[in-house]
């Protein structure tokens, strides 16, 4: 990691690498785990249905939660409260996933587990604000994601030698050595969640008087900014462009293990190409912030949707061996991390400084309220039409959605750039 950080912000980046060995765990070993506790009840086109739908009731919860208790977090105090709490659950619910138990309860415990990771990464987020400043947020936020998908690796390497050699090395069950993978996720994500608990320092905050009074607050102030940010065109039409294309993204990301098991491709090949897909995006990620220094934040985006309608369109209709999986696993990692840090970059430089709590948190909510649709989706077409393929291929409903929506941001935004320059 870069010397020239300071300890506020490593710690910062820090969470990220120990949450994303659970999101990398979620997006490879568990669906497998799961299709593999499921597999007797139920034919390869239910179980992504039901894997879909478990996604779908994790993030619809965390995004009916999150309006309310984003807001609350602002006032003192409270951010690292809301994020310790949440935290906490997730982690005792990635603990209990290595207890034996029916396909029906692992997936109840996994909702859990998802809401508590996801939920905690809200607050996360409108922490970036307090640990660094606007000239340096690109870099933080860029770093984040870069260091997330390359340190996620340590435990997801040693988990998968745990499943794959543990047989025969140590004379132990797959079944076990798999749940033993949830203890050593959990506990790397511990470790590195504790840094940052100790050192962060909530700078930007509203001041409350009470518990009523901070919910009284709270519903007010949720009314006003919903009011600014309708009235303000470039910032309403670049999170709605955001809602439908990060939706995309995330669903591709959750389901890609589950489709390509359900395409009879080996649990092995699954789980390194996915392991490749970090190699990728570690560097992919901040050479994507250089380029859009060069090319602009906008025009990298969208060359972001663009590419993620184009793995669609690859997933849907060629994807069938393990080799084309592997390509797929490289297509992500080239656009994954770099779309979803400049999107946060972005939002922060448009949003009104004296209220970039708020504003994140309504970010974050659009984020969160988008995972529902595409998993929704997914699940949905997948049961009508009995065809995975076409569920995935919905997918591109939701990123050219968004790229149109896109496309009218980049619209105003020149515009905006041409005002000035003529004044």
């Amino acid at each position: 990691m870069a010397t020239h950080f300071t300890r506020a912000e490593r710690d910062w980046v820090m969470y990220d690498v120990g949450n994303s060995a659970l999101v990398l765990l979620n997006t490879s070993v568990v669906p497998i785990y799961f299709n593999a506790l499921a597999s007797e009840a139920a034919d390869s086109a239910s179980l992504v249905a039901q894997w879909g739908l478990a996604q779908t009731v994790a993030s619809l919860i965390v995004a009916l939660l999150m309006p309310i208790l984003g807001s609350l977090a602002d006032f003192k105090g409270n951010k690292i409260k809301f994020f310790i709490g949440f935290f906490g659950a997730g982690l005792v619910a990635c603990f209990a996933q290595a207890i034996p138990m029916s396909a029906a309860l692992f997936l109840a415990v996994y909702v859990v587990a998802t809401v508590g990771l996801n939920s905690s990464m809200t607050f996360y987020d409108a922490m970036l604000v307090d640990v660094t400043d606007d000239e340096r947020m690109d870099d933080v936020s860029s770093a984040g994601f870069a260091w997330g998908y390359i340190g996620s690796t340590i435990p997801f390497v040693l988990c998968i030698a745990l499943i794959f050699l543990g047989p025969a090395l140590l004379g132990l069950d797959t079944m076990l050595c798999t749940q033993m993978s949830f203890v050593i996720t959990g506990i790397w994500w511990l470790c590195f969640t504790v840094p940052l608990v100790c050192s962060y320092k909530q700078v930007h905050y509203k001041e409350g008087t009470g518990a009523g009074s901070e919910i009284a607050k709270t519903f007010r102030n949720l009314a006003g900014t919903m009011r600014d940010i309708v009235r303000d065109k470039k910032l309403f039409l670049f999170l709605v462009a955001f809602f439908f294309y990060i939706d995309g993204v995330h669903t591709v990301i959750s389901m890609a293990t589950s489709y390509g098991a359900s395409l009879g491709i080996d649990s092995t090949q699954l789980i390194l190409a996915l392991l490749v897909t970090q190699f990728v995006a570690f560097p992919s990620a901040i050479v994507y912030g250089r380029l859009a220094d060069k090319h602009g934040t906008l025009t990298m985006i969208l060359v972001a949707v663009v590419a993620y309608c184009a793995i669609v369109l690859f997933a849907s209709f060629f994807l069938k061996t393990d080799v084309e999986f592997w390509v797929l696993a490289v297509m992500v990692g080239l656009f994954q991390g770099g779309i979803q840090a400049l999107s946060r970059s972005y939002f922060g430089k448009i949003v009104p400084k004296d209220k970039a709590n708020e504003y994140f948190g309504f970010y974050d909510i659009f984020g969160r309220y988008a995972s529902v649709m595409g998993t929704f989706l997914v699940s949905v077409i997948t049961t009508l039409t009995g065809f995975a393929e076409l569920g995935v291929l919905s997918i591109g409903i939701l990123l050219v959605v968004g790229l149109v929506f896109l496309l009218r941001v980049i619209k105003l935004d020149a515009a905006e750039r041409g005002e000035h320059a003529a004044a």
